[in-house]
Formats: C-alpha cells, structure tokens, sequence
C-alpha cells in the first residue's frame, strides 16, 4: 500500500500563494495615512495650518505635508480672488456665502437726510490680504464687513437729499463711503481690503416714481432752456464786446490822428516864430504876401481908395463891370 503524499506537495505549483488579509490591510491603511499626509491648496487662495487648533504657518498655494489623524488641520482662504458683497439684490449662482443679504429689501430701504425715502443698491468690492487676521480676530468676518458697509452707507445717505442721491452726489457718496468703511475694516481688524464701493440703482419709492419722474423731466427742460440761453447769451455778448472794442480802437485811433495833426501844427508854429523871432519885417511881408495870393484868388473885384477922396469917377477910365464894389 503506497504511502499518502504531504498535503503541501499536493498542492498545484502554478497558484500564487495567498497574501494574509492583515497584510492588506496594512497596506490599505498605509494608503490612507500616505494621502492624509499630503494636501494641495488651489491657485488664488493660502492656506492656514492649525496644530491641535493652534497657527501654526500660513502656506502658498500648491502641494505641502501635514500631521494626520487630525493634527494639523488646513484652512483655504482665497486671498488672491477679488470678492464682492452685494447689498439689495442678490446676484443668482454666487459662490461667496456672504456675497447676498438675507433681506435685500430691509437693505435698500433708506431715509434721506430731506426726509425723504429712497431705495439704495450697492456693490462692496474686497480682497482678503491677512488670512490670520480674516479667521482669528472676529467672528464672522464676512457678516461684520457687511454690517459696517450697511452701517456707512444710512449715514453718508443720510446727510445728503434724495436729488443728491439720485443725480450729482453719487460719486461722491461713493467715495465717501469707500473711505469710511476702509477706516472700519481697519479698526475691526478684518484683514481685508476695500478695493471699490459702487452705487448700482438708486430710486424713489414704487409708489411716488411717476411724480418722481415727472420732476426730473421738469428738471432736464429747464436745463435745455438755460443751456439755450446760455448759447444766445454766448453769441451776442461776444459780438457786442467786438463791436464795443472796434469802436474804442477806431476813437483811440482818431484821438491818436488828432494829438498828432495838433503836435505837427505846433510844430510848424514854432519854426514859423523862430524864423520871425529872427527877421520879423521880412516874415511879415513874407506872410502878408501868401495870405493875400490865397485870398485875393477868392475875392470879387474891388477897388480901394483912400477915404480923402470926394469924388471916384475922374478915376475910373473906363466904367467897370456890374457888380462892383468900392471900398473905402
């Protein structure tokens, strides 16, 4: 009788031997520590590294090591994204779980400083720029950052009417508020900065918009009709004031003509005496003598005879033409 073959040498050569399931395991749990030593923070953001709840480092973005089980845990924080907070409305598909109010109409609602009411809409625009302080500091910092935005906004619109809010005086609420907020965020310590406030809608109430309405259109007509005044006052007033400075150019001129004739006469005057200073029987011939060929050309025929004299006629050879004249 021949002998049973041992159990092993039984066994087929071509099967693989089976790996112990506490092996696998092992493994498996070598996996998973492996993986919870390891984590990745996305492109935009930092990470914070707390150690039984403690700061330990802030990291970049990209892959880094970490204690597992629960020791080192990692918070993203988004600093390098510009974020938004908006107030009465809501923006649908937004990311940010402070972006939008729970009551965008409480929101908006406001009184002017005229006592007026007006619906406000605005856009607060931030970046987060210290992680430590964002998580750390204050609690809820995204609720806080909204509730001093609100908190400016009623005041800055409270000081001004409701045509300021709604026309002229936006960029200045604008900046106003910008800078009010930035001087809270910084005093709360929030860790984030204030890049831009901008005002989106601003309306009267539903119920007085017509009236509303109607008044600005009044406004913008009065505007036209002083822009068209203002336009006939800028063609005539110019036109006036060239004709009124042609007028004083032309008596400059004439004063000018006249100041030179009367220094000239003068001249001529002054040579005339300096030359009679010097032979004044000879200038006073000389001058009667021009005188009388200017004056004679224009006179009538006249004779001249000497007053002792009773009777003309034996003077007369020949009777002269009518018209004569004797001077005596």
């Amino acid at each position: 009788m021949n002998n049973p073959r041992p159990l092993f040498d039984r066994w087929p050569q071509s099967l693989p031997v089976p790996v112990p399931p506490a092996a696998v395991l092992l493994g498996i749990g070598g996996l998973i520590v492996f993986s919870m030593c390891f984590y990745t923070i996305p492109a935009e953001s930092e990470g914070i590294v707390l150690r039984f709840g403690e700061f330990i480092e802030q990291v970049p973005s990209g892959l880094h090591a970490k204690l597992p089980f629960g020791v080192d845990e990692v918070i993203t924080v988004p600093t390098q994204r510009q974020q938004k907070l908006e107030f009465g409305f809501a923006t649908p598909g937004f990311t940010n779980p402070d972006q939008a109010g729970e009551e965008p109409e409480l929101e908006r609602a406001m009184v002017t400083g005229d006592l007026n009411s007006a619906l406000v809409e605005w856009i607060v625009q931030y970046r987060i720029t210290d992680p430590e302080k964002y998580l750390f500091d204050v609690r809820d910092p995204g609720l806080t950052l909204r509730d001093i935005s609100e908190a400016a906004m009623r005041e800055v619109v409270g000081d001004r009417s409701v045509d300021e809010i709604i026309t002229i005086g936006r960029q200045e609420i604008e900046e106003t508020v910008l800078a009010r907020v930035r001087e809270l965020a910084e005093r709360y310590r929030l860790g984030v900065t204030i890049n831009q406030v901008q005002l989106k809608n601003v309306n009267p109430p539903e119920p007085v918009q017509p009236s509303f309405n109607e008044v600005n259109r009044a406004q913008q007509d009065r505007e036209n009709v002083i822009n068209l005044a203002n336009g006939e006052y800028n063609k005539a007033v110019p036109k006036a004031r060239g004709e009124a400075d042609q007028r004083i150019r032309a008596a400059e001129g004439y004063r000018f003509k006249r100041i030179n004739e009367a220094e000239g006469d003068v001249t001529a005057f002054n040579q005339v005496l300096e030359q009679y200073l010097k032979a004044p029987e000879v200038t006073r011939a000389r001058i009667y003598l021009e005188t009388m060929a200017e004056v004679l050309p224009q006179a009538k025929q006249q004779i001249i005879v000497d007053d002792t004299v009773q009777q003309i006629l034996p003077l007369l050879a020949v009777p002269g033409p009518s018209g004569v004249e004797v001077a005596k």
